[in-house]
């Protein structure tokens, strides 16, 4: 056997449309599934029932759309097959069902740290229907609590309630109104973004709809993952060469 490392690659990818009701494992089975039919020589674990090598970024809840989801693949070295990323962006994004989108693929530095280790914080944009219970007093909320040293909210942990502080982990939240906002039925919805922490936890955006009042967002997205490496500030995999379907997924 040789001792040749395995290579890494890192791919990037979109949750949009129906599948985005499909569970973080339900992708997790997905994904391997298209990745064994496009013929990626994904490297396996050892053991009575081998599974293909990857590891995920932060699951994604079930519901939400995505433009910045993450899997690392780690390449067998003994296998023959395709090993450049862009042709592995490429044969991986033909065998995925429509709403999973490959955007790019990169080989990753074998120091690298893993993907959820690696997360600092994820961005998120959140649209609220203008005719919204909580519209109208959602710009004092907003103002309120990036203005607030504390905010507390009640979450269940082990299946009993207790109270943390929501504030440190919010890092940013903009809201942006729309000049229709507030007219008819027909009205733009309200725009969230918010840049939420993820250490010691990730907080949900759902933990941030109900400290302002949202009980029914009309579309929630997530749009990053920062890591922030010696200082610098980035996503794990970038969109600097994009690939066609990137700004369909965006819209």
């Amino acid at each position: 056997m040789t001792d040749t490392p395995a290579k890494r690659i890192r791919v990037r990818y979109s949750v949009s449309g129906k599948v985005r009701f499909l569970s973080h494992r339900d992708v997790a089975r997905v994904t391997e599934r298209a990745i064994r039919r496009a013929g990626v020589p994904v490297a396996y674990t050892q053991g009575y029932s081998p599974r293909p090598k990857m590891q995920y970024g932060l699951a994604l809840s079930t519901g939400y759309e995505s433009t910045g989801e993450y899997i690392d693949i780690y390449l067998d070295p003994e296998r023959e097959g395709m090993v450049d990323p862009v042709e592995i962006a490429v044969a991986l994004d033909a065998c995925m069902p429509r709403g999973l989108d490959v955007l790019a693929a990169s080989l990753v530095d074998s120091t690298e740290g893993s993907l959820q280790d690696s997360v600092e914080s994820t961005g998120w944009e959140v649209q609220v229907a203008a005719d919204d219970p909580a519209a109208t007093e959602l710009p004092g909320r907003v103002e309120a609590l990036m203005g607030a040293d504390h905010h507390e909210i009640e979450i269940v942990r082990k299946g009993k309630p207790v109270r943390e502080d929501l504030r440190p982990l919010v890092f940013d939240l903009v809201l942006k109104v729309p000049a229709s906002a507030g007219g008819d039925g027909g009205a733009e919805p309200l725009l969230l973004m918010a840049e939420l922490g993820t250490k010691p936890r990730s907080i949900r955006p759902s933990e941030l709809l109900g400290a302002l009042g949202v009980s029914e967002p009309v579309k929630v997205r997530r749009t990053h993952q920062w890591t922030n490496r010696d200082g610098n500030r980035g996503e794990p995999l970038g969109l600097e060469v994009p690939s066609q379907r990137t700004e369909l997924c965006a819209i």
